[in-house]
């Protein structure tokens, strides 16, 4: 989020704005950070409700702030058919592999646990499957002998703060 905010404000993404960082978590960290710097936040969260119910309530926001694209960041939930259908290819998520390759949860210990010499991150278009929708944009890091999760992650994280910002650009100069 803060590597996205850094690159509307320094004009890398140009010709936009973030209207609203959206968690379903109160003490996100996330929204504290956006706050310091002066943009809308809202915590919606699940409190016992159905993913459509939760999700109506976060659509029904997003329109209000007349959100274009949905960068996600962080969101570690499938979004449903309902959500996808209301914003569909104007929802962008970032995953710290090279997509097909290690959806899901743990990217970084599946990729140490494969003995892949390569890793990275992908920005895709959401869809309906598991970080399976279209693929915007592609960086790879070498995996270096010795590397744990935590060096692995560090390394990808470095480029996902270069790559988002780039396609989020991308998405929003094609329309």
């Amino acid at each position: 989020m803060l590597a996205l905010s850094d690159a509307v404000n320094d004009g890398r993404i140009p010709n936009a704005e973030i209207s609203i960082v959206v968690s379903d978590k109160a003490s996100a960290r996330g929204l504290e950070l956006a706050k310091e710097r002066g943009v809308n936040t809202i915590a919606i969260e699940r409190r016992g409700r159905t993913r459509e119910e939760h999700e109506h309530e976060i659509i029904t926001v997003l329109h209000e702030h007349q959100v274009d694209l949905i960068c996600l960041a962080g969101y570690m939930r499938l979004l449903s058919p309902c959500f996808i259908e209301a914003f569909r290819g104007k929802i962008l998520n970032i995953h710290p592999s090279v997509l097909p390759d290690f959806p899901g949860l743990d990217a970084q210990r599946q990729a140490l646990e494969h003995g892949v010499k390569m890793s990275g991150c992908t920005v895709h278009f959401v869809d309906e499957t598991l970080d399976g929708g279209p693929i915007i944009a592609q960086r790879t890091v070498p995996v270096m002998e010795g590397d744990t999760v935590e060096t692995l992650s560090a390394r990808i994280l470095e480029q996902e703060h270069k790559l988002y910002p780039e396609s989020v650009a991308s998405v929003l100069i094609r329309g």
